[in-house]
């Protein structure tokens, strides 16, 4: 086959996938908002099953429902006439994907699900099919053909059941209200769980590893002590601790070019005053969009009173993984 050949069949797998999720637009109805109504009533968790490659999506959808607010997780069907039932209480409501409608494994555990009262909502490709009568609501995914060129691997059915799955756990995190910070609750190990989750205070420097002097103290101290707390730079502060300014390297290099002797001037005689400072309960996410509006590198911590309660710089905010 030439390289033409591979991109022909590539789209045509695109085209035909676009298609099938593209006939879902109708199907958005009064099914799938009484889905939505039941998943939200759920006082217990959302068990979702399916058995070989809908297994693998009714997996997916379940991780997407409980990252999102909606407490989920997949139940093997094999599994759950073996001992795995016992998961289900009456509280829950049972999610249950089969392409086919008629999955064995599936539709021996119906009557189990009934006898608890549990609801059942299908995501069918069948809305004749057995699952699917049984169901209190089922969810049509037919597709007019697979991708694959067979015919038979699930390509396009696997496709919209997923889009479908999707569709109901954002429609239910509208609905609960759930926003960014939730999300990152759930993620806490995650990137976006280290920028909605970590505090200034959770990185920053203090007590005796925040750098500062007073505003006695000579150009050539402030820089020992910038050189021994390693953040490129030092408050200047006052006997109670309340910042009077910084100086950073920029500030050195501005220094030298001014022919100033670091031995006899005064910190505060070329410390930058009114510096930026941040709260300690602010957002690190927050303080690293302000570095990089006024381009610096580092930052001073304050309390209510401007008392100097920490300090941190780019490097910090690299180590906490906020950047």
């Amino acid at each position: 086959m030439s390289h033409t050949d591979f991109r022909k069949l590539g789209l045509a797998v695109i085209e035909t996938e676009l298609a099938a999720v593209d006939a879902l637009r109708s199907r958005i109805n009064a099914d799938f908002v009484r889905a939505c109504e039941i998943l939200l009533a759920c006082d217990g968790r959302i068990v979702v099953t399916g058995m070989g490659k809908s297994g693998h999506i009714a997996g997916k959808i379940a991780a997407t429902l409980a990252s999102t607010g909606s407490p989920a997780f997949f139940v093997h069907p094999g599994e759950a006439s073996h001992g795995d039932l016992g998961m289900i209480t009456s509280k829950d409501v049972v999610l249950a994907l089969s392409n086919s409608g008629n999955t064995a494994e599936i539709l021996t555990i119906v009557p189990i699900i009934k006898r608890l009262g549990v609801p059942l909502i299908c995501i069918t490709g069948k809305p004749g099919s057995v699952l699917a009568t049984e169901a209190d609501v089922n969810l049509d995914v037919s597709v007019d053909k697979e991708a694959c060129p067979l015919g038979l691997a699930p390509t396009s059915s696997t496709t919209v059941a997923l889009v479908m799955g999707d569709a109901l756990a954002v429609a239910l995190l509208d609905a609960r209200g759930f926003t960014a910070e939730d999300f990152a609750l759930s993620h806490p190990g995650g990137s976006l769980g280290r920028r909605l989750l970590l505090h200034v205070s959770d990185i920053m420097r203090c007590d005796e590893d925040m750098p500062r002097v007073g505003p006695d103290a000579t150009v050539s101290q402030a820089l020992l002590e910038m050189s021994g707390k390693g953040l490129g730079m030092t408050a200047v502060v006052d006997t109670d601790m309340r910042v009077l300014g910084i100086y950073t390297d920029g500030d050195l290099r501005r220094t030298l070019d001014r022919n100033i002797d670091i031995n006899h001037t005064c910190i505060d005689q070329v410390m930058t005053a009114g510096c930026k400072t941040v709260d300690a309960h602010d957002l690190a996410a927050e303080i690293l969009k302000m570095m990089d509006d006024f381009k610096i590198n580092g930052v001073l911590v304050t309390d209510t009173e401007n008392r100097l309660i920490g300090a941190l710089n780019m490097h910090d905010l690299l180590r906490a993984g906020v950047v």
